[in-house]
């Protein structure tokens, strides 16, 4: 047996013990985000309450679509108690170009949305934050094939955005209780 695998072995086995101590240390700090230890024992059913504002232009929709399922994906009728208004900026950059024709051969989309979840009836925001996400993709000499992936990017781009805008509400409600 070469000293490595005594090494080895000797780590493996202070790695497990640190990590059953750590274990034993840090089970009660974390807490489910859906589950029943959560705030109000119910994040589900308050992501549900939250109804969409509309937004501009075809990001805009598809963004509000996903945000609708990802947050009331049951398709239940819920009186709502929130109203979440998003304000998205949308960028397109061509950071490489093809050398022999001077044309662009990949594009990116970035996407930033500024959200706040303010109460149905009126008054300052709940939560508040803004989230960014990126989608690339390469371009051709085929014009309408471009203008399909620029659109894919864009669907890429929102589901994104709506994973990460349920996910910090969701937090923000669990943090809340």
């Amino acid at each position: 047996m070469s000293s490595s695998d005594r090494i080895a072995r000797g780590w493996s086995l202070a790695g497990r013990l640190a990590a059953l101590l750590a274990g034993l240390v840090l089970a009660g700090c974390f807490q489910p985000l859906y589950g029943p230890l959560s705030a109000d024992g119910d994040i589900a059913g308050e992501l549900q309450a939250i109804a969409i504002d509309p937004m501009p232009e075809r990001l805009g929709h598809y963004l509000g679509n996903e945000l609708i399922f990802a947050l009331n994906g049951t398709g239940s009728k819920v009186t709502p108690k929130y109203r979440l208004a998003i304000n998205l900026r949308e960028n397109a950059q061509t950071p490489l170009f093809d050398t022999v024709t001077g044309y662009p051969s990949a594009a990116t989309i970035i996407v930033s949305a500024d959200y706040r979840l303010l109460p149905a009836q009126g008054g300052e925001p709940i939560m508040r934050g803004t989230v960014t996400t990126i989608a690339s993709y390469d371009r051709t000499s085929q014009r309408f094939a471009n203008i399909r992936a620029a659109r894919d990017a864009e669907i890429r781009d929102a589901k994104s955005l709506a994973d990460q805008i349920r996910t910090q509400i969701a937090a923000g409600f669990a943090g809340r209780g």
